[in-house]
């Protein structure tokens, strides 16, 4: 393996050849000898200029894959690396190649690394046909890394022959007729490097481009590819994003720097979140932010937190450090509401746990607000009350919990009043409540019974079903007919109502056991030894009925929505809609993506709008026409997707005035582009979308 001792860079100019010794700028050196692997560290663009032997993708390859997002991080990594102190480089990576067999048409073959270096060309072609009129002699430097020398009518990167047309007729800029609306990832990606590089910033890209670096592994002829390959692709475990984070914090400070941080800093935040520490950074991106952070499938929660803390000095990271460790001091509370130096704060926290973390985010604002003295203790138990009502009124009408609380999140950080209005909006009124309580089974039923029954220690009871969820035959309701002497239809609607609130109650867990099964004649001499109120009334009772449980359901429903209170504020009752801003963002175009929604609801209008790309065009539209300047201000600041002209292969919708709506992105990107160009009106929190049994179920 070549390690790093000098300035010059070892790149093999053929495998198993001689090598060639170009300056590069970054330090790399001399090889260690192996039998049958030679690994070359070397500059990336370099060593594809240096050769024209062609890098060839056998036909056993998987379809090129990478999507907008993934393309979004290259560009970001070559800019940061553009921006860095010389000397500073990227590594993307090791590239696995073998050489070819047939001495006619020699080649590498790439057996790992095809998608990186898929991407990279289509990056270089992208910054190529930007500035080949302004800039000649770069543009023939770029040109040295597509095509070759001897040929210049052929790309260096062949492709799977399926696809290989496509790709050389976008590198090249070659088009065809009909290839205007084709539809390939070649094409998407390429109009994305496109539509982000201006022209005035080519050499900057140019310059972080020059940074990449890769290992370059070239195979013998004796060497096992396919054991190559999986020790490459399959062995250790991938970094999760807290050990992302911890790494992109200590990483550039001294040593004695990365000490005072992980020892004052890091250390005590790890003790306090222990095995949930993940979920405390997701938490609290979420809460800094007031979005949903991604966490399947990619490293939403380290982006997210390189997005909102950049590059930090010593001093600022010092600053910032305090900052999540104070938090993490307030999520163990949460954790463990035991801590909670209030009593009575310490049993709201206990009870919103019932619910799982959903609301930490929010929670977490809260505690903080209460110790910095913004909030008082019973402002903040009246707003814990607040959203305990939310879930379990929410969870008892059978609507979703999940995607709450960046919204909730965003409201607090405008004010108490508007946290207030935004938890009415999407608790169910109290009739909705009732109609579950009576026909559904009861959710978190200890919880509920414990603070129906005067907030008791729901540890200390247990659960009783007045009738058993599966009677015997001898079970009787009145102490006259048995279990077996009911009609099917009187069983029937035992059986549907034994799980709802009239049905239950509680029992100390001395008296379960004799009330277990027994009918209800007997269960009424223990339900009277019970020193629960709610339990003892059982008694005064002569039979158990399907009467007598609806209107145990009618009493204790009243008590039920005097305990768990909605918010009076506001009339609404959202029917489970979702702001735009909360929207669930899919990479790529997932299975039954084009009926992902039911509607959307837009500034009071109802929209039959069932898919992203369908909304991402009437957005804008809409956008142009009344809210012009926003359109432009957004697209200037992201480079897209509005463009004075039809500047590369593609699907184009004109929007007036000589400006096109480039229609060739990806689910990901046009729904983010939907949240920007909304938030950029100021008509964000007026959107909402309404997910359909498949958008609901899509992954």
């Amino acid at each position: 393996m070549r390690t790093r001792l000098d300035s010059t860079a070892v790149i093999d100019s053929e495998p198993g050849g001689d090598t060639d010794t170009m300056s590069s700028g970054t330090n790399f050196a001399s090889s260690v000898s192996a039998t049958h692997v030679s690994a070359t560290a070397v500059a990336t663009i370099a060593w594809l200029s240096a050769s024209d032997t062609p890098i060839v993708v056998p036909v056993y390859q998987r379809q090129y894959r990478w999507d907008i997002g993934g393309c979004e991080q290259l560009l970001s990594d070559v800019r940061a690396v553009a921006d860095a102190p010389d000397g500073q480089t990227h590594f993307i990576g090791s590239i696995l190649s073998t050489a070819s067999a047939e001495d006619s048409d020699a080649h590498l073959v790439l057996i790992d690394g095809q998608q990186r270096i898929t991407t990279l060309m289509l990056l270089v072609a992208a910054l190529h046909h930007t500035l080949r009129e302004d800039d000649p002699a770069l543009a023939t430097e770029l040109e040295r890394v597509l095509v070759r020398t001897n040929d210049p009518a052929r790309t260096k990167l062949r492709p799977h022959r399926a696809w290989a047309d496509v790709f050389e007729s976008v590198v090249l800029d070659r088009r065809a007729p009909g290839d205007e609306t084709r539809e390939s990832r070649f094409d998407d990606n390429y109009a994305f490097f496109r539509s982000q590089i201006r022209p005035a910033e080519a050499a900057h890209i140019w310059r972080g481009l020059e940074r990449l670096e890769h290992v370059a592994i070239t195979l013998g002829p004796d060497a096992n590819a396919q054991q190559t390959f999986e020790s490459l692709n399959s062995t250790g475990e991938p970094l999760r994003d807290h050990e992302l984070i911890h790494n992109y914090v200590l990483m550039g400070l001294s040593h004695s720097e990365q000490i005072e941080i992980e020892d004052e800093y890091w250390v005590p935040i790890e003790q306090n979140t222990g095995e949930q520490i993940g979920d405390f950074w997701r938490h609290y991106l979420v809460m800094l932010t007031g979005r949903e952070v991604t966490v399947v499938g990619e490293r939403g929660v380290y982006d997210t937190f390189r997005t909102e803390f950049p590059r930090l000095d010593l001093a600022t990271l010092r600053q910032r450090a305090a900052q999540w460790r104070s938090h993490s001091e307030i999520y163990r509370t949460l954790l463990d509401p035991s801590r909670a130096t209030e009593d009575a704060v310490g049993r709201q926290l206990g009870y919103l746990n019932t619910f799982g973390r959903g609301m930490y985010p929010l929670t977490m604002r809260l505690v903080r607000e209460h110790r910095d003295a913004a909030l008082s203790t019973p402002e903040l138990i009246d707003a814990l009350e607040k959203l305990q009502s939310l879930l379990l009124r929410r969870t008892v009408v059978g609507v979703s919990t999940d995607r709450l609380v960046a919204r909730l999140c965003r409201a607090a950080a405008i004010s108490r009043d508007a946290l207030v209005r935004a938890i009415a909006r999407i608790t169910p009124s109290d009739e909705r409540t009732r109609v579950g309580l009576k026909y559904s089974p009861l959710p978190h039923a200890p919880y509920v019974l414990a603070r129906l029954a005067g907030d008791v220690d729901a540890a200390t009871f247990d659960v009783e079903h007045i009738v058993p969820m599966a009677p015997s035959d001898e079970w009787s309701p009145d102490g006259v007919r048995r279990w077996s002497e009911l009609s099917e239809d009187e069983q029937n609607s035992f059986r549907a109502l034994a799980p709802t609130l009239g049905n239950l109650t509680l029992l100390e867990q001395t008296l379960f056991d004799r009330a277990f099964d027994a009918s209800f004649a007997q269960k009424k001499a223990v339900y009277r030894s019970s020193d629960i109120e709610l339990t003892q009334t059982l008694a005064d009772l002569d039979g158990w009925s399907t009467a007598a449980i609806t209107a145990r359901t009618q009493h204790l429903s009243t008590l039920f929505l005097s305990v768990w209170k909605r918010p009076a504020v506001v009339s609404i009752d959202d029917d489970n809609l979702t702001p735009i801003l909360d929207a669930i963002a899919r990479r790529g175009w997932p299975r039954g993506w084009q009926r992902e929604f039911d509607y959307v609801e837009f500034r009071g209008e109802h929209w039959e709008v069932p898919d992203i790309r369908y909304l991402f065009n009437r957005i804008f539209h809409r956008l142009w026409a009344d809210s012009r300047q926003s359109v432009i201000d957004f697209s200037a600041r992201r480079g897209g997707p509005v463009y004075p002209a039809t500047a590369w292969n593609g699907h184009w919708d004109e929007l007036g005035d000589g400006q096109y709506l480039y229609m060739g992105w990806d689910s990901k990107y046009m729904l983010t582009a939907v949240q920007g160009v909304l938030d950029e009106a100021g008509w964000a929190s007026e959107v909402f979308v309404k997910y359909s049994y498949i958008g609901n179920a899509m992954k």
